[in-house]
């Protein structure tokens, strides 16, 4: 259980937040596949559904209706149960550290450098990438130590 003083900090925290400006109109942009966000401030934001948790390869009809926290902090789509914070979003985080993580990873998995390509060319030489060994439950059975076969 949280202490009343642990309680009041957290508000002021959370309207420490809010008064940099609040979500008031969330909608699915449908011919440019983003979120389109308007603040309280006249501040618009916009993202690509792609880019976040939970929205990237969603059907439109289910990115149509956006649920506003009444703190207009938080945007709720019922109907993929995904929730993102807004001022993860405006910092650049686009989901969980979890699966930006693993957006990063596969970005750098993508990334095509001089130092990569030169591997690749030197691997070809070579003969090319080594087959994968077989899995343990494939390997030939080892001899019976002692029936000597």
């Amino acid at each position: 259980m949280i202490s009343d003083e642990e309680f009041q900090r957290a508000n002021e925290r959370s309207k420490a937040i809010q008064s940099r400006g609040r979500v008031v109109s969330a909608r699915f942009d449908a011919v440019n596949s983003k979120v389109i966000l308007e603040f309280d401030t006249t501040a618009t934001f916009s993202f690509p559904v792609s880019m976040a948790e939970g929205l990237s390869g969603a059907r439109p009809a289910d990115l149509k209706e956006i649920e506003i926290s009444y703190t207009g902090l938080g945007l709720h789509w019922p109907r993929l149960d995904a929730d993102l914070y807004v001022p993860s979003l405006l910092g650049g985080m686009f989901g969980s550290r979890r699966w930006m993580a693993s957006q990063l990873g596969a970005a750098g998995g993508r990334a095509t450098t001089e130092a990569k390509a030169a591997a690749a060319r030197d691997n070809g030489k070579r003969g090319g990438r080594p087959p994968n060994a077989l899995p343990v439950a494939m390997s030939p059975k080892p001899a019976h130590p002692r029936r000597g076969r």
